[in-house]
């Protein structure tokens, strides 16, 4: 008896067969025996292959159901599009059709992400049989690109096209859909901080007027989780140890148009420091030097900052002393009745375990020697936990590394550990094409080249060229971090400037040579070595300028030595809310050339934020002199201009002026002071818009000169005349960069000073 399943019965059997083979398919009174098994249609997969997958042995007894088991097995192969299972008597005849061979891959409908983007993304391959389980993970993971791009929208549709000859072409029709946006970023459980000054923590951003532009609207889950280390650390430095970020939400709206997030944090209450002890647990070993050390002072606000500053003060000691395997460690009492935290700092003898091997991986152009002198660590030191967590810090702050791992696993033996170090480089260099625009300079074009890992070894070296009318400027920077293997920064500048016209009825040319050291001699304070050699000119002034500059016409040489002393508290970030720099500096010109002359400058600022953190103070004291020496008169190029000290006034619009020269030149002082302050803080609108508005008030004045002597007999009045000025300003944080508009009114002026009411300053890369 002959039976022969055909396709439509192969595939009702198939289904019957999968559902309930043992009910569904009667066995024959006989079973089939077959002497032959003949295979059709098989061209590229060889007939062994078919009869292992079928798996039907000659001159047995075969039932229905192991007839149907051998189709479900050559169906599940994935290498035949249809199968047939033919009993002729004593021949099995297995008739197959092969998936056809792909002739090519293309993409429709694209238009975000190039075809030479998604061919990375998908498996099938031209001259490759076609599999469409395979064509099904590749639409998926075309569909998992636009996601990450933010368009949780997008639809892939796999389609074929017949050819000749067995051959298909695969396409992938796509529907990109929308940017997937977050519509809104909302919180429950904050009562310190409102939403908007959250919302200015995070990461992620809500959607706003540069949509099209920003792509931090866009959702990201991976972006979520460093949403709430963020948003943790900003509480905990701000005294709330007890903060936790309880859950957080994600919704996707129906259309897979906008995301909704939820963060659900306790905040807990804020803790102050009461009791701050240290104690030592180590025989032989006084706790006293080490409490000196203490920066954790009874009344502050908890911040883990200023406890892992002070224990890393502490573990310098015990280096100093000779001290191996110390460990400081912090006990914390909480006291939720007061809000106060009782510290200890512990002195307590850890394992003794040593740094077997330090191994780095995957740097192809930076030099090892980059990477292992931001260890404090060697080979054969004592091993320190919180020592590699620092330097796994430092090696991602260089910014020459997408990813950078610092792990340490056990060495040859219980005492010893491997630091093993992996990293991903990324490009360090740039070519940057921009624009700029000022009030007093007009448009300007600007060209720059930056290296910030030149030839592997961390140095920094830059080109760059700006032109704008009446000024251009040109300069090469080159700047080695660890010179001689210390941490010292040692820099190099040369420039050329001209100006012409600019803001005055002369010209000036300046070339020159600048070499410096920098060191650390404490923890927030840098001192600076340098010195310049340079050339300046001052030309091109005619019968209308004034006496004093006419006779300072001509060029002179410069050659000096200097100083600047920088203490800046944002290097160790001790305090969240209020920072501080001072930065005093002094150039003493008279070792060769022509100037004899001591300038001196001095800055002073602090800046703090108030009303829970949403409105920025900001004040700055800045002063500076010259004084000449061995009869030597400062001229107009060594004396203070203005430029922009005391904002409502042109460069060079401020200062003493010879009003007998018919230019009314500004000659510039030996002296200036300036005191500026100003509050920045938000004007009401979206914070993701990047806009905030601000309020300042400016107050100083440039005086004396060596020659008072003006022209037509005139005498120069050096005075120092207080000017003020008043205004406000537009800040703006944009993809292109920051713009800030000032608008400003002087309040108090003379009458020949050059006002300036509207000032603004944009830079843009294309």
């Amino acid at each position: 008896m002959t039976r022969k399943l055909g396709r439509g019965a192969v595939a009702l059997v198939t289904a019957l067969t999968i559902a309930a083979p043992a009910a569904l398919i009667p066995a024959p009174a006989s079973a089939y025996v077959f002497n032959d098994v003949r295979i059709e249609g098989a061209q590229r997969v060889e007939p062994a292959t078919v009869l292992s997958y079928a798996n039907i042995a000659r001159g047995q007894d075969v039932s229905a159901g192991e007839l149907n088991a051998a189709l479900q097995r050559l169906q599940n192969s994935g290498l035949f599009e249809t199968v047939e299972v033919e009993p002729r008597g004593g021949v099995l005849v297995i008739r197959v059709s092969e998936y056809p061979t792909i002739n090519q891959i293309s993409f429709e409908g694209n238009r975000r992400i190039k075809d030479e983007q998604l061919a990375q993304v998908v498996q099938s391959q031209s001259r490759r049989v076609y599999e469409p389980s395979q064509a099904l993970s590749d639409a998926q993971n075309i569909a998992n690109a636009y996601a990450a791009e933010g368009r949780m929208a997008a639809r892939v549709d796999p389609k074929i096209i017949r050819r000749s000859d067995n051959r298909i072409d695969l396409v992938f029709e796509i529907r990109e859909g929308d940017l997937t946006e977050i519509e809104r970023i909302s919180f429950t459980g904050n009562r310190a901080f409102s939403d908007r000054r959250l919302r200015d923590v995070l990461a992620t951003k809500q959607a706003g007027l540069l949509r099209r532009i920003i792509r931090a609207d866009t959702f990201a889950p991976e972006r979520i989780q460093v949403d709430q280390q963020m948003l943790t650390d900003f509480y905990r430095s701000r005294g709330y140890a007890d903060f936790q970020v309880q859950a957080v939400a994600p919704e996707i709206a129906r259309e897979r148009d906008a995301f909704y997030i939820t963060f659900n944090i306790q905040e807990g209450p804020r803790y102050r420091f009461a009791q701050v002890n240290t104690v030592s647990e180590i025989p032989g070993v006084d706790a006293s030097a080490f409490a000196a050390q203490n920066r954790v002072n009874q009344g502050d606000v908890y911040n883990p900052a200023a406890i892992d500053n002070t224990i890393r003060r502490m573990e310098t000691v015990a280096i100093q002393q000779g001290l191996d395997f110390v460990n400081i460690e912090p006990r914390v009492t909480r006291n939720p009745q007061n809000q106060t935290l009782d510290l200890t700092f512990a002195l307590t003898r850890g394992p003794r375990v040593f740094v077997e091997r330090i191994d780095i991986e995957g740097n192809t152009t930076t030099q090892d020697q980059v990477i292992r002198r931001q260890f404090t660590t060697v080979e054969g030191d004592p091993f320190n936990p919180r020592a590699i967590r620092n330097t796994a810090e430092r090696i991602r702050a260089l910014g020459y590394f997408s990813d950078a791992q610092v792990n340490s696993r056990q060495g040859s033996s219980d005492q010893q550990v491997i630091v093993d170090v992996n990293v991903e480089e990324q490009p360090t260099g740039s070519l940057s094409f921009g624009a700029s625009y000022g009030v007093a300079s007009g448009v300007g074009l600007n060209v720059a080249l930056n290296e910030t890992n030149f030839l592997g070894r961390g140095q920094t070296l830059g080109i760059s060229i700006a032109t704008a009318d009446g000024d251009q400027q040109s300069s090469i920077n080159f700047a080695e971090p660890f010179f001689l293997g210390r941490d010292l920064r040692f820099g190099f500048n040369t420039y050329y400037n001209v100006t012409e016209n600019l803001n005055s009825d002369y010209n000036t040319r300046s070339v020159g040579l600048r070499p410096s050291i920098e060191f650390p001699i404490s923890d927030n304070g840098r001192l600076e070595l340098r010195y310049r050699i340079s050339k300046e000119t001052l030309s091109n002034l005619d019968e209308d300028s004034s006496r004093i500059l006419r006779a300072e016409e001509g060029q002179r040489v410069t050659s000096s030595l200097g100083y600047s002393y920088r203490w800046d508290t944002r290097i160790t970030g001790l305090d969240p809310l209020t920072n501080y720099k001072l930065n005093f500096s002094q150039d003493f010109a008279g070792l060769g050339g022509d100037v004899k002359a001591v300038t001196t400058t001095v800055l002073a600022g602090v800046e703090s934020n108030a009303w829970r953190e949403e409105i920025t103070l900001r004040g700055e004291f800045e002063a500076g002199s010259i004084h000449g020496y061995d009869d030597y008169s400062p001229w107009i190029l060594d004396r203070f201009r203005g430029g922009s000290k005391i904002r409502g006034f042109e460069p060079n619009g401020i200062g003493p002026r010879d009003l007998g020269a018919e230019n009314e030149d500004g000659l510039g002082g030996n002296y200036f002071w300036a005191a500026r302050a100003e509050a920045q803080f938000p004007v009401g609108l979206p914070e993701e818009y990047g806009i905030t508005g601000g309020l300042f008030a400016d107050v100083g004045s440039i005086w004396g000169l060596d020659d008072t002597r003006g022209s037509g007999g005139h005498t120069v009045d050096d005075g120092m005349k207080v000017r003020a000025s008043v205004g406000a300003s537009i800040f703006w944080t944009t993809p292109i960069g920051p713009l800030r508009f000032n608008f400003s009114h002087a309040v108090k002026k003379e009458d020949y000073d050059e006002e300036q009411n509207f000032d603004l300053t944009i830079s843009t890369r294309f």
